[in-house]
């Protein structure tokens, strides 16, 4: 309606929505609803229909620590871990001016490993201490601190490690104890298990924290009789809380080891909020070392190196050190999260 005040006309509008810059509305997201299809196949395929009113965006959590987005909303996934497993799946509808929704969903999923050319696993399924059936532990603080100068004292104590919802959790303390001003635990696959090629994964979530050190990497198994480097190492993941989100593959070896190893970086996002594969393809000719199946390093294998002998797998989490560095002295506990790891053979 119009009213006319002292000669001039002052417009009403009732019931009009706030106009944005394009000429739209900036109505919050509503009505937001989540549709799947879980593959039958084994593949661990699912497809995702997220629909909400006045959104131009959705994000999705995965629940396994992986995301992604779907400006339709619309979004084909595929989930790696074998066996049956139900993930808590999070989108979040978001519109131009920043508003959003948010909704979760159940998803059971069922995978088969391919090929069947798995040949050794740990899901970290039961709650409790590490399967002895698959690992051994390294105790104490080495000699000169692990050949470092590390800082922590290893240990099997639940309080340093444990299997929790699934997933192996090494946990750095800051406490004296045995001499030591920090404790930890580091895990190893030797006597139980060690092998000649393949292709190894493990899925993880770094510690954060300067000084921190985690490490999934691997020995030659004749080490006892022939000594490092000469066994050789290969560190399919290192990771240092001073360098946040720079991942470390690398070889050592004779005459490529310690500061002088064979290695490279790969620079990821969020590595220590969520949980990221790390990979090694180990083949007679040539090995590679990946994360999120970005290459991060190669070495052409050949009988001048010691990468043709069986090898043992090693999960730990190291505080300070040569290459580690100063240690934050705020810094009271980091964990070391591992969902998985596995080993596979074509």
């Amino acid at each position: 309606m119009n009213i006319i005040i002292a000669g001039m006309y002052l417009l009403i509008a009732a019931g009009c929505s706030k106009s944005n810059d394009n000429g739209g509305t900036d109505t919050a997201p509503g009505q937001l609803t989540i549709s799947s299809t879980v593959s039958a196949d084994g593949s661990g395929s699912v497809s995702f229909e997220a629909k909400a009113n006045n959104t131009t965006s959705y994000f999705y959590e995965l629940g396994n620590g992986e995301t992604a987005t779907a400006p339709d909303g619309k979004l084909t996934y595929q989930y790696s871990k074998p066996g049956t497993n139900t993930y808590v799946v999070t989108v979040k509808a978001s519109n131009e001016a920043g508003q959003s929704i948010t909704k979760s969903t159940q998803v059971t999923v069922s995978v088969t490993p391919s090929g069947s050319g798995l040949i050794w696993s740990d899901e970290f399924d039961n709650n409790g201490a590490p399967d002895p059936a698959k690992w051994v532990y390294d105790i104490g603080n080495g000699a000169n601190g692990w050949g470092n100068n590390e800082l922590q004292y290893y240990t099997n104590r639940s309080e340093n490690v444990s299997v929790q919802n699934g997933v192996l959790k090494i946990t750095a303390r800051k406490e004296n104890f045995s001499g030591s001003n920090f404790t930890s635990t580091r895990l190893k696959s030797k006597g139980k298990f060690e092998f000649k090629y393949g292709r190894v994964e493990a899925s993880a979530k770094l510690p954060t924290g300067v000084g921190t050190w985690p490490a999934i990497w691997m020995l030659g198994a004749n080490i006892d009789a022939v000594g490092w480097p000469a066994c050789g190492e290969i560190d399919i993941m290192e990771h240092l809380g001073r360098d946040l989100n720079n991942i470390y593959g690398t070889f050592h070896y004779p005459g490529r080891s310690g500061g002088n190893a064979d290695g490279n970086t790969r620079v990821i996002q969020n590595a220590t909020t969520a949980f990221h594969k790390y990979s090694l393809d180990w083949k007679p000719d040539v090995i590679r070392i990946y994360v999120d199946d970005q290459l991060i390093h190669s070495l052409n294998n050949s009988a001048s190196v010691p990468f043709n002998h069986d090898f043992f797998l090693l999960i730990n989490l190291a505080i300070g050190g040569n290459f580690a560095g100063a240690v934050d002295p705020a810094l009271e506990n980091a964990s070391l999260e591992v969902d998985y790891i596995r080993v596979y053979r074509d």
